[in-house]
């Protein structure tokens, strides 16, 4: 068969031979990566050969009884090779488009105050149209999930826009108001007007002390005028209002729980803060600047930004005529 000139332009490697460069590094031997490739050891060392062969280049030390391992030039085309493959397989499912579906696992990460109220509606409405994805979830406090993300163990995480670098990639689809939460027999729960933070200056305050919840409390009552007296710190969004519930101070979140009680069931006064002028917070889908996000991830992104501001707001002010929908 007469064989067919290369298009001037076009590498001298395949994607083929990219992909067992990829899972030999990966698996650390030929055996290895053959078996995650579902292909012969032969064929993945001739692959790994033609390609080093096509670049010219040495990529990996073939170790006797030690596996393989890349060189310095491997190493510093591995990450490259990584990318090709991801924009080729993206390319591939841009192209084929609804008639493909979206597949795929999106890696999501959540803070657990928002994960029980917001998170069981986004999961149950993206799945219900793209069946064929899967969502991966872990719930972990927000220098935790910026850590994943920063590790790659996340594709997106759902975040307050507070403490985040400008370089992160974002996109807001909520604004929430700091609120103070108070014992239903505080001075202060009668009335139905917001009140002066400023009031709270010498009372006891359970503080949420996880990131960035704490940092953002401190920035409140700073601009109030006062360093507050912090009695109790909680590690989570519930045990907070668990320690108001019984009157073991007052709190200040921005999240918004469904029922006016603590988990234990005792009644809890929320009030809107008139002073000081308090900026909203902004609740953002957040995704790492280096990653290249998955047609599955970018869907899930779209879903997120059309319901997520609806999931965040309690059912109890809900329009219950106006179920979000998938």
């Amino acid at each position: 068969m007469r064989a067919v000139a290369r298009v001037e332009g076009a590498p001298a490697f395949t994607l083929n031979q990219l992909a067992a460069f990829v899972a030999v590094a990966d698996a650390g031997t030929i055996s290895g990566a053959a078996a995650e490739l579902h292909v012969s050891p032969s064929a993945v060392s001739a692959a790994l050969s033609e390609l080093e062969r096509a670049l010219r280049l040495q990529l990996v030390h073939r170790l006797r009884a030690k596996g393989v391992r890349p060189t310095p030039a491997g190493e510093l085309l591995l990450q490259r090779a990584r990318l090709l493959l991801h924009q080729a397989s993206e390319l591939e499912a841009d192209a084929r488009g609804a008639e493909a579906g979206v597949s795929g696992v999106v890696r999501v990460g959540c803070p657990p105050w928002f994960a029980p109220t917001m998170l069981p509606g986004l999961m149950a409405g993206f799945l219900a149209r793209h069946p064929e994805a899967r969502l991966d979830v872990e719930e972990a406090t927000q220098d935790q999930l910026v850590a994943g993300l920063t590790a790659g163990t996340l594709d997106v995480a759902i975040m307050y826009d507070l403490d985040l670098a400008p370089s992160w990639q974002r996109a807001p689809f909520a604004h929430l108001t700091p609120m103070v939460v108070l014992p239903a027999d505080h001075r202060l729960a009668g009335s139905d007007d917001g009140l002066d933070l400023a009031d709270l200056a010498e009372d006891p305050m359970v503080l949420l002390d996880a990131a960035p919840s704490a940092n953002h409390a401190y920035d409140c009552c700073r601009r109030a005028g006062f360093t507050p007296r912090i009695a109790y710190r909680a590690r989570t969004y519930e045990t907070a209002r668990a320690f108001v519930g019984r009157g073991l101070g007052w709190t200040l979140l921005v999240s918004r729980a469904i029922m006016p009680v603590s988990y234990e069931g005792r009644p809890l006064t929320v009030r809107e803060i008139t002073a000081p002028a308090l900026d909203d917070v902004a609740v953002c889908v957040v995704w790492h600047p280096d990653t290249l996000l998955t047609r599955a991830a970018r869907t899930f992104i779209a879903h997120v930004l059309r319901h997520g501001a609806e999931l965040l707001t309690p059912r109890s002010v809900r329009d219950p005529g106006n179920p979000q929908e998938s």
